[in-house]
């Protein structure tokens, strides 16, 4: 379980095709803290830490991951945000992230609007999936507010602290990006369609 608060960045340093699997070696500010078999959301895709080898860990991604988020688009040097499982004593900044992604969607158009930024993103959906005015989406592990909501389509607005310090600033228009809806959207639409 995690709540969208980005806890630092991290670079791939290495991919490597293992089966039709592919493990992913990183490099982050918190390697030295971390244990085998740990989650970590990567972009809000939970993975388990299977190796931890100085300053750098490795995790695995399996086809169904590959298949469903934008990990296969990774390249040696992509910025990644990293999120610790949520810790049951502590606060729930964000919203309830479960870490699974549920799809992707593609980066429409970024705007800068003097220093924050409004981000539209459309996505594929049959009906399974609904964003709502100031609810709740998970954006490559980033707990965000809807901004505007359309069918297959929604954006965000960026404060210029989430921009800096996660992956967001280099994101461009084409861009695949993980997608996580909220939860309790996700149990009505399922209701609603039976």
């Amino acid at each position: 379980m995690f709540t969208g608060i980005i806890e630092a960045v991290g670079i791939i340093e290495k991919i490597e095709q293992n089966g039709s699997n592919i493990d992913f070696t990183l490099t982050c500010p918190f390697t030295h803290e971390l244990k085998i078999d740990q989650s970590l959301a990567h972009n809000g895709c939970c993975l388990t830490v299977v190796k931890i080898d100085g300053s750098q860990y490795v995790v695995t991604a399996i086809n169904e991951t590959l298949e469903k988020t934008n990990l296969g688009h990774w390249n040696t040097g992509t910025v990644v945000n990293l999120e610790r499982c949520m810790k049951m004593d502590g606060r729930l900044d964000g919203h309830i992230v479960q870490g699974h992604v549920d799809k992707t969607g593609e980066v429409v158009s970024i705007e800068n609007k003097d220093g924050s930024y409004f981000i539209t993103i459309q996505y594929e959906d049959q009906g399974n999936f609904v964003t709502v005015p100031q609810g709740s989406v998970t954006v490559n592990g980033i707990s965000l507010t809807v901004a505007k909501s359309e069918d297959s389509r929604f954006s965000v607005a960026i404060i210029p602290y989430t921009w800096e310090f996660t992956n967001m600033k280099h994101l461009k228009p084409g861009d695949k990006v993980n997608l996580e809806f909220d939860i309790v959207g996700k149990y009505i639409a399922r209701l609603i369609k039976k």
